[in-house]
């Protein structure tokens, strides 16, 4: 596993906090998880924080982008359908409460909560928010948190050294927990449909 985060590293964690950030049906993949073990990783040599930062941060602010613009041409449709494959209402519900609670700086705040960050920028296109004050918030939110969650773990890498050698088992669970939860979401929404469809069957006599 250190192997592949020597070769693929870099590549791997942009894409998974991009499809994290700006697909909706990303919303499970581990993108504070393994920001941390990437910055575990960093303190072994294994990566260069600099660079980790640099990678996530662009990672992060684009997958906002694209999540942004896809919000302004398909959001209205996209977030009005039911329950699907992956796709919940509640999600949504959920985003849609925190900009009535904190405004266009949820954009920044949802960085750090997961779920909520996926579909932030998707509700922000889809109600036509201000381009630049989205661009400013995704540019501030992305930088706090991948700054912050990249130096958490360099530095709980640095306090316990002996953590560095669990990194591989660290990583292995937090991919499996995150498919996991995958098929968790794809499982209860199936048995879902179910129920509903067993309700709303005619009854005969």
């Amino acid at each position: 596993m250190t192997e592949l985060i020597i070769q693929y590293g870099y590549l791997g964690l942009f894409l998974t906090i991009f499809a994290e950030s700006g697909i909706a049906l990303g919303f499970f993949l581990p993108g504070d998880s393994l920001l941390l073990a990437a910055g575990v990783a960093a303190s072994r040599g294994l990566l260069e924080l600099p660079s980790l930062i640099l990678v996530c941060f662009i990672g992060a602010v684009a997958g906002d982008q694209f999540g942004y613009w896809f919000g302004h041409r398909l959001g209205k449709k996209f977030l009005n359908q039911g329950d699907g494959l992956l796709f919940r209402a509640e999600h949504v519900e959920k985003t849609r409460a925190f900009y009535q609670k904190y405004g266009n700086i949820t954009v920044a705040i949802a960085r750090f909560i997961p779920i909520v960050r996926t579909f932030a920028p998707i509700v922000a296109g889809a109600v036509n928010m201000n381009r630049q004050q989205f661009i400013t918030y995704n540019l501030i939110g992305g930088a706090l948190w991948s700054v912050s969650l990249s130096l958490v773990g360099y530095w709980l890498g640095d306090l316990f050294p002996g953590l560095g050698h669990y990194l591989d088992i660290f990583i292995i669970l937090v991919v499996v927990s995150s498919l996991g939860s995958g098929f968790w979401h794809v499982y209860r929404d199936r048995q879902h449909q179910r129920r509903q469809s067993g309700s709303n069957a005619p009854q005969t006599k």
